[in-house]
């Protein structure tokens, strides 16, 4: 099983949670978006449930942000600096 607790899985997390805030969107909010319980958005956040890509890119169209650039926002928390693309 891959880990939860990975410093590289807590920043993606945080960076989810900083997405949410800066939409100004309750877990009750984005969670009736998803059309999933309010335990599903505790969840990730708190790190008890791991996201796969199809969930990532239905949280990011949630939040009303473009998955690329969320994704980039990601990458740049784990590693300081996004990889250019080709």
């Amino acid at each position: 099983m891959r880990s939860l607790h990975t410093r590289q899985y807590k920043t993606y997390v945080a960076v989810l949670l900083d997405a949410r805030h800066r939409a100004k969107l309750s877990q009750q909010v984005l969670a009736r978006r998803l059309k999933k319980p309010q335990s599903f958005v505790s969840k990730y956040e708190r790190g008890e449930r791991r996201l796969d890509l199809p969930e990532f890119l239905a949280i990011a169209r949630a939040l009303g942000c473009k998955s690329t650039r969320l994704l980039r926002r990601v990458e740049t928390a784990i590693y300081g600096k996004a990889a250019k693309t080709p």
